[in-house]
């Protein structure tokens, strides 16, 4: 697996991040902020943020930012992390973009009616760190997908495994992660895994390989049900 396969999914697995700005009040000095955001099918943060915050101000004078992700650990520096670099734009499309966040974060919906607007960031390099010793400067065709068809079924996918392959889900938590949970559904899916809310957690699974195309994505999730059962 390659380094910018790594940072791709260690991007996915994280929440959060703190979002770096060129300071308006401060010039000269970087403004840093704790910001949610979820990956869309390209490998690009998404943020919904207010037009009043600290942050959002910078942005509107230099689009220019950089986002830190790290998983949750006791030693900070001993886990993989990633410093992104790009530029962050509004983005229009609220109804397709809100789709998509509001199952990661549906405490969200409510900012929908307020000033809050989505963002997205287009890469253009990142530091991964992914161990002692293994550091890599990547450029963003390195981190991204290589294919986002799998975009155009993920709706579909998840209706049709919600409905009838709930029971499977309570597998992959049972066998997998050896949590059992009283609910279960299918937030997201992707070319290198999906993400499942167990009750009011969110969970990450991953597939061994990177799924080239929607035509071949229901496969590796077959392989995991199988596995589960067995």
């Amino acid at each position: 697996m390659s380094h910018g396969t790594d940072a791709r999914r260690l991007l996915r697995r994280c929440r959060s991040g703190s979002l770096g700005t060129n300071s308006l009040r401060l010039t000269g000095y970087p403004y840093v902020s704790i910001v949610p955001f979820v990956l869309d099918h390209s490998a690009n943060p998404v943020l919904l943020i207010s037009r009043l915050a600290e942050h959002t101000k910078n942005i509107g004078t230099d689009e220019r930012v950089s986002l830190a992700a790290q998983e949750l650990a006791d030693d900070v520096q001993a886990r993989a992390r990633l410093t992104l670099c790009g530029t962050c734009q509004r983005d229009e499309r609220r109804t397709e973009l809100a789709a998509r966040y509001l199952r990661y974060f549906p405490n969200a919906a409510s900012l929908l009616d307020l000033d809050f607007d989505f963002y997205r960031i287009s890469p253009v390099a990142l530091r991964y760190i992914g161990g002692f010793g293994a550091v890599n400067w990547l450029s963003a065709q390195e981190l991204s997908a290589t294919s986002t068809s799998i975009a155009a079924i993920e709706e579909d996918v998840l209706a049709q495994v919600n409905c009838d392959h709930v029971r499977a889900l309570h597998d992959y938590c049972r066998r997998k992660l050896q949590l059992s949970v009283s609910k279960v559904i299918m937030v997201g899916l992707d070319c290198d895994g999906f993400d499942v809310r167990a009750d009011d957690k969110l969970i990450r699974f991953e597939f061994c390989e990177t799924v080239h195309d929607a035509q071949t994505v229901r496969s590796p999730l077959a392989v995991l049900a199988r596995e589960c059962r067995s």
